[in-house]
């Protein structure tokens, strides 16, 4: 399709430069000399031009939607197969930027391909027809052009120079933006600390962008009117200098000063595109960086089995997992951990903060793999084969969760009704009501929220949950209710929970109680 497409739009460049040479070719002849032959060659190069011009457009506008697709699709599933310690270590802002700004820049210079394409071939085209009519001209043209595109090489580096260090800067704005969305009750609460944010801060990032980018666009505006200045020097070259120098025709003279004439806006347009193509060029870069670094960290991609729902044990032996912290280029350790777990245990993780609490989690759910000692669950060892099989014995609702607005990836026939029941259980059949797996809002307050989270949870029915800090933005009374109901009611059912809490006067309800201190288990004590 990609050939069809190109040769198309040859096809249209090449008609438009044959309909500029024939009209050149009657402006020899009187009206007299001109036949009915003549008006059909005329309109058969126009309607040639027309329809491969629109055929050309069609083609290569579906090429370049598709690519744009297989591009963001591609993209979304290599971050979500990426190891999260490595998402993590990217950051939101940059995984964001590419997401969107890179996205969206190359979609834009896709957009224009076609007319590119078009542009390019009616100057071809046009060349072409320049060569056939004088060896001489050609000449003199081919020689203006190396002398423009040496011209246009130097300011083009210099220019792409300019808008990737823009592009840099944009993930730093990114970052402020979200700190801005993130924080904005910090920032309203403190002027000082508001003021300096945006002084310092997002301006500092903001009028470096400018700066990079206005340079990088003054030196497209350079390179625009340099080549309408090379296009009047040859229009001027043909009208005053050629005669003087050559024996030329007056109306191979018009020709020339036709076919110029009709190069200008092809010209102009390809030159006036050049900073869309460079800005994709820049970004194209980026997600092949970001491509690169996401299929080094990617983790196996397959349909796993069945979960083992009649589990005996999950082992835990010399696990550890170590990251740099942000003081003094430091390295924290958690571990070696070792632990055995049984169904059907309640489990407190409990610690200061800082104490390793959220890593042990990532490590027990599979979201982090250790980097020493193994994870076995009855017996089998857990590797990047079976990772994602491992994973799927979890529901888990983190201290940062996400709550979508809808009951994804779970097809349940009575999928409504239990999830009515659960909503009455909870308390918020009142405020949310859910038709075909939907949730009717999701704009409450933390506390009920996280309960819509619990919510998903029960109807993903998995053998193993995680709550991380879940009751610490819920009610007393709810509070009360999820430690002394709705925890032993899971744990009834067969369900092994694990709680990291710093709520001490419910630790009693826990059969057991693991204490973390600076990456290591303090103790590991059951409960009678």
């Amino acid at each position: 399709m990609l050939m069809i497409a190109i040769l198309l739009g040859f096809l249209s460049g090449g008609s438009s430069a044959g309909l500029i040479a024939y009209v050149g070719r009657l402006m020899e002849q009187s009206m007299t000399q001109r036949s009915i032959g003549v008006i059909i060659i005329f309109l058969g190069l126009a309607a040639i031009a027309l329809i491969t011009n629109i055929l050309s457009q069609m083609l290569l506008i579906r090429l370049a939607q598709q690519a744009i697709f297989r591009l963001r699709m591609t993209l979304s599933q290599q971050i979500l197969a990426a190891e999260l310690r490595h998402l993590e270590q990217v950051g939101n802002a940059r995984l964001l930027a590419t997401l969107t700004e890179d996205i969206q820049a190359i979609a834009e210079a896709v957009r224009l391909l076609p007319f590119i394409c078009i542009d390019f071939a009616t100057i071809a085209g046009c060349l072409f027809y320049i060569v056939w009519l004088s060896w001489d001209m050609a000449l003199l043209v081919c020689g203006l052009a190396a002398l423009s595109v040496t011209v246009y090489q130097w300011i083009l580096k210099y220019a792409k120079r300019e808008l990737a260090l823009a592009r840099d800067e944009q993930d730093n704005l990114f970052q402020h933006f979200n700190a801005i969305t993130d924080g904005v009750k910090e920032l309203k609460l403190h002027y000082r600390r508001r003021q300096v944010f945006l002084r310092e801060e997002l301006q500092s990032s903001a009028a470096n962008y400018r700066h990079h980018s206005i340079k990088g666009l003054d030196l497209f505006a350079i390179i625009v009117n340099f080549g309408n200045f090379v296009l009047f020097f040859t229009l001027g070259l043909v009208l005053f200098v050629l005669p003087r120098l050559f024996t030329i025709s007056f109306e191979i003279i018009s020709t020339y000063l036709l076919l110029f004439t009709y190069m200008i806006l092809p010209m102009q347009q390809l030159v006036g595109r050049l900073p869309v193509l460079i800005r994709a060029g820049v970004s194209l870069e980026k997600v092949e960086s970001l491509n690169l670094s996401l299929i080094d960290r990617t983790e196996a991609d397959a349909i796993p089995p069945a979960i083992a729902k009649l589990w005996t044990t999950l082992q835990l032996n010399g696990v550890t997992h170590t990251y740099q912290t942000d003081q003094d280029d430091s390295h924290f350790e958690l571990g070696p951990i070792d632990l055995a777990i049984h169904p059907g245990e309640l489990i407190f993780i409990v610690g200061g903060n800082g104490s390793g609490k959220s890593t042990l989690a990532k490590l027990i759910t599979g979201l982090y793999a250790p980097e020493a000692g193994e994870i076995c669950l009855n017996g089998k060892p857990i590797h990047s084969a079976n990772q994602e099989w491992y994973r799927q014995h979890f529901s888990v609702i983190f201290s940062d969760f996400y709550l979508f607005d809808r009951l994804l990836g779970l097809d349940s026939f009575d999928l409504d009704q239990d999830a009515q029941t659960y909503l009455k259980q909870l308390q918020l059949d009142r405020k949310v009501r859910i038709e075909q797996g939907k949730l009717s809002t999701t704009s409450l307050s933390q506390g009920q929220r996280k309960r819509l989270a619990l919510l998903t949870a029960y109807l993903e029915d998995r053998p193993i949950y995680l709550f991380d800090e879940w009751a610490a933005d819920q009610d007393p009374v709810f509070k009360d209710l999820f430690y002394t109901q709705l925890l032993p009611d899971l744990r009834n059912q067969g369900k092994t929970i694990f709680v990291i809490s710093h709520d001490d006067h419910y630790f009693h309800i826990g059969d057991r109680i693991i204490k973390l201190n600076y990456g290591k288990v303090e103790y590991d004590r059951e409960q009678k």
